[in-house]
């Protein structure tokens, strides 16, 4: 009965503490989100409406970001590219809800418009380096600071800024029509890269395991292949071709001698009496022979 209660309390105490961990990531989010849109609306000087849009806009982006961030410490190509592509969005969304003039004093601060830096292998964001009293806010929370969760994202929205479809019926200024992305050029780009992450770039992951060898010079000095070569065969010499005469010229005597002796034998065989005939001879000379002999015995 010990164990179960045992067992019991200890469910209950981890159904407690795992969504008491969520709530924290999520509200330490919420909170970084805040803070930047607070110094941004007072720099700004931004209306109520476009306080609770940037906010949006800067929730969207750190919550993209976060996940990339420690791969973006180590040096990784591929997710520093993803970064600048999360930065870039969020910019442009921001371009619909500042006016022109406000959002020329946005790319003016640093820690507004490249909002995080690393150093000594972590990230942090430029905001806090600027107002170091990070309980003091200006302004009170936005009126969906506990229910908006990326709802006004654009990949929810055909991947098209949801703040350029509605800013004609929310707001009534000029739009920034400059460039506004940190990757416009590649000399711009590098030097945004290295003001906010001082490190080496590496490849991504999925080729660290597999690095290239680097390719090995070969010495001048090699011996020519040919010299190592076998050389190709020879063709055969042609063999002596026969000569049909060559026997006869050779032993002309023992060759007409042996012609002479067959031909004796070939003519002795024809005329030598076959076995059957010479067997027949005998049986009927067999009685002549007996009286021959009875009378000589007489």
């Amino acid at each position: 009965m010990k164990k179960w209660t045992t067992l019991w309390i200890m469910i209950v105490m981890l159904g407690m503490t795992i969504p008491a961990m969520g709530a924290m990531s999520i509200n330490k989010m919420r909170q970084n989100t805040r803070f930047l849109t607070d110094r941004m609306a007072y720099e700004l000087k931004l209306s109520p409406q476009q306080y609770d849009d940037v906010y949006e806009v800067n929730y969207d982006f750190i919550n993209n970001v976060r996940y990339l961030m420690d791969d973006v410490v180590r040096g990784y190509d591929d997710a520093l590219e993803r970064y600048y592509d999360f930065l870039d969005i969020r910019n442009d969304d921001l371009r619909w809800i500042l006016s022109s003039a406000q959002y020329r004093r946005f790319m003016g601060a640093e820690h507004f418009y490249r909002p995080i830096y690393a150093q000594n292998n972590k990230w942090q964001f430029r905001i806090y380096v600027v107002y170091n009293n990070v309980n003091f806010f200006y302004f009170g929370k936005p009126h969906h600071y506990t229910t908006y969760c990326g709802g006004h994202y654009r990949t929810h929205h055909n991947n098209i800024s949801y703040y350029k479809t509605h800013y004609r019926t929310r707001y009534r200024h000029d739009v920034y029509d400059g460039r506004y992305r940190t990757r416009h050029d590649r000399v711009t780009y590098d030097n945004h890269r290295h003001r906010d992450f001082s490190i080496t770039s590496r490849p991504p992951r999925k080729d660290n395991n597999h690095r290239p060898t680097p390719p090995q010079v070969r010495p001048n000095t090699r011996p020519d292949r040919n010299n190592h070569r076998p050389s190709t065969p020879q063709a055969r010499p042609d063999r002596p071709k026969k000569d049909n005469n060559y026997k006869r010229d050779e032993r002309p005597a023992r060759r007409e001698n042996s012609s002479r002796t067959d031909k004796d034998r070939r003519e002795n065989k024809r005329t030598a009496p076959a076995k059957r005939d010479v067997k027949k001879e005998k049986e009927l000379n067999a009685p002549k022979e007996r009286a021959a002999v009875r009378t000589r015995t007489v």
